[in-house]
């Protein structure tokens, strides 16, 4: 009689991610919210095309019928909700996107206690933290540059960034010394230089830094902004498009003015 060795088991390993995630947060009412929302997605097509959306209901607390009916309305504009932020313990299903509980927001000084809230119908970056936050995930699907991080915390690409690439680099500056390409974006905690010509999107100060400012030798950007304050390439005044130009905040306002 033969006897068979007993397998040995292997063991499951399990390993942290850290996601960037945009915060959506709806606000009373919702019929104005949805309509600001709109203009938003008008304005840039594809948005959130690909992007995990997180849905904060701290503010509207909805019930449970209202989350879905909320969720599929967001679903036939193309957003997919990926988790709901809301405190208070509430049993959502299973039919639901799960629930987010513990999420910090994201500003340039580090991880800060729950308490700026996303302007209705503009995404504001956040973190969503699974675990440590040692390896960093942007975005599934998207290829991203890796160069070398200076001392000082400025983030320089000496490529082009292509069609399809998204830059997100939450410690200083971003300097790209080509074009960026239509169909990319740049994402800085602080300012963003671009030495070609900048045809994608780009957004400064994204994690709360209303000083940064957005640099390019030649703005044919399909959005750019600074804080969360954003302009569209529809929006932009026609004597500033083509030209060397720099984007900042203005007494709460976004500026494009020219640059030489």
């Amino acid at each position: 009689m033969t006897f068979a060795a007993p397998l040995e088991a292997k063991s499951i390993r399990f390993r942290a991610r850290s996601f960037v995630a945009f915060t959506l947060t709806p606000e009373a009412p919702l019929d104005v919210w949805l309509e600001s929302l709109d203009r938003w997605v008008g304005n840039s097509p594809g948005y959130f095309a690909g992007r995990p959306v997180v849905l904060d209901l701290n503010t509207l607390k909805p019930d449970v019928a209202a989350i879905e009916s909320l969720v599929d309305v967001l679903g036939h504009r193309g957003i997919r909700v990926y988790a709901i932020e809301m405190d208070g313990g509430t049993e959502l299903g299973s039919h639901l996107p799960p629930a987010l509980v513990g999420a910090k927001e994201a500003t340039a000084d580090g991880l800060l206690q729950p308490g700026r809230k996303a302007v209705p119908g503009k995404p504001e970056e956040s973190k969503a933290e699974e675990g440590k936050a040692e390896e960093h995930k942007a975005d599934e699907g998207r290829a991203q540059a890796k160069p070398a991080l200076p001392a000082d915390g400025t983030l320089m690409i000496r490529t082009p960034i292509r069609s399809g690439q998204l830059v997100f680099h939450p410690h200083g500056d971003v300097i790209v010394l080509g074009s960026v390409a239509s169909g990319s974006e740049i994402v800085a905690a602080g300012s963003i230089h671009v030495y070609g010509a900048l045809r994608g999107r780009a957004s400064a100060g994204g994690l709360g830094n209303s000083a940064a400012r957005i640099f390019c030798r030649k703005n044919e950007a399909e959005l750019l902004s600074v804080d969360g304050w954003y302009c569209t390439a529809e929006e932009m005044d026609p004597s500033v498009r083509g030209k060397a130009i720099q984007a900042f905040l203005d007494n709460g306002m976004l500026r494009i003015a020219p640059f030489s």
